[in-house]
């Protein structure tokens, strides 16, 4: 991608990241029990698809990109799920959850623009971060980065099986 490119790809898939994350921050759990979907449920299946994009990290293998179906990879799959994917997700409902009070709610605020605004600055400084860390320490960070997502999603995968036996110990037999 040119520069220009590039800034506004970062700037549409953040946008579009930090708008889904909103969305279920506010409205996640009603469209969950709408669907009759459970958290952990949508916890166990972050962490598989989240598993899967850690062997593609790890193993530097990726889908062919003439299948994509859409041609401006910011919104996906850089966007979502990448950016806004099913862990986030899940995270930032359970951080919802918990939170009792409007300086808890604030704080979730606060962190998911924390976080959005540290992601956009990565991707918009993108190019200066591949001449400095040149191809090898790319695969060594890209590496790194799939060990470290791939036990996020077994810790998912942990969660939502521990609060599955939980649930089924506490219903009456």
């Amino acid at each position: 991608m040119t520069r220009e490119h590039r800034h506004r790809a970062a700037l549409q898939a953040v946008a579009l990241a930090f708008g889904v994350i909103v969305a279920f921050a506010l409205v996640g759990r009603q469209i969950l029990q709408y669907l009759h979907i459970d958290l952990p449920a949508l916890q166990g299946a972050g962490g598989l698809l989240l598993l899967l994009v850690a062997l593609e990290l790890l193993t530097g293998k990726t889908d062919d990109q003439r299948n994509e179906v859409t041609t401006n990879v910011a919104l996906v799959p850089l966007g979502t799920p990448l950016l806004a994917g099913p862990g986030a997700i899940v995270a930032t409902m359970l951080f919802v959850r918990r939170a009792d009070a409007w300086s808890g709610y604030a704080a979730v605020a606060i962190g998911i623009v924390a976080v959005m605004l540290v992601v956009w600055l990565v991707l918009r400084f993108s190019g200066v971060l591949v001449r400095i860390l040149r191809p090898s320490g790319i695969e060594v960070l890209t590496r790194i980065a799939g060990l470290l997502v791939a036990a996020i999603a077994v810790q998912l995968l942990a969660d939502a099986i521990g609060a599955f036996v939980t649930e089924y110990l506490h219903q009456p037999h």
